[in-house]
C-alpha cells in the first residue's frame, strides 16, 4: 500500500482530493504515508483520528498534504467546517466516501479490499486481532476518478 501511495503521488498536484475507503486494517493510512513520501512532505504521516485533520508541509516547495480522518464526521458540512485549503493542497480523506456533496467537483475514490483473516473466517465471532490487521496480505485496489479533473487522466494500475 505504501508503494502504491508513492506511485499515486506522481500524478497528484495542488487541488487534488483523494478519498480512501476500506475496512479497518486495509492500508488507508499506509497508502497516505506513501503519498506523503512521494510528495516529500514533513512527517511522520500518522492517522489523524483524534485531531480529524493534520497538515504536512512540503519540504521541497510542493503542495502540502492534508490528511483527514472522516470516521467521526457525520456529513459533508462537517468536512467543510474543517476549513481545509483544498485549492492549494493535496487532500487525502480516510473514511470519506459519501461526504463530498458540495465539497469538491473532482476527486479520486480509492477503494481497498483486503481478505479477512483466519479468525474472522472461522466464524467464532471473536474480534479481529491486531496482529491480523497488520498482516502482510494482498489487497485489491480500485481507483475511480470523478469530475473534470479525472475525466481524461488515468490513475496508475496496481493490485
Amino acid at each position: 500500500m505504501h508503494t502504491f501511495g508513492v506511485e499515486l503521488s506522481a500524478i497528484l498536484h495542488a487541488g487534488d482530493l483523494v478519498v480512501l475507503s476500506g475496512p479497518l486494517g486495509a492500508g488507508k493510512t499506509t497508502m497516505t504515508r506513501g503519498i506523503g513520501d512521494g510528495l516529500q512532505v514533513r512527517g511522520p504521516v500518522t492517522s489523524p483520528t483524534f485531531v480529524l485533520a493534520r497538515t504536512h508541509p512540503s519540504v521541497v516547495g510542493g503542495p502540502p498534504l492534508v490528511h483527514v480522518d472522516a470516521y467521526r464526521l457525520g456529513s459533508a458540512l462537517e468536512l467543510d467546517d474543517l476549513d481545509i485549503d483544498f485549492a492549494r493542497s493535496v487532500v487525502v480523506v480516510e473514511w470519506g466516501s459519501g461526504m463530498l456533496d458540495g465539497v469538491a467537483d473532482s476527486w479520486l475514490e480509492v477503494e481497498i479490499a483486503r481478505p479477512t483473516g483466519a479468525a474472522e473466517a472461522d466464524g467464532d465471532g471473536d474480534d479481529v486481532e491486531d496482529a491480523e490487521l497488520d498482516a502482510d496480505e494482498p489487497r485489491t485496489v480500485t481507483v475511480t476518478g470523478y469530475g473534470p479533473r479525472w475525466a481524461a487522466a488515468a490513475a496508475p494500475e496496481h493490485v
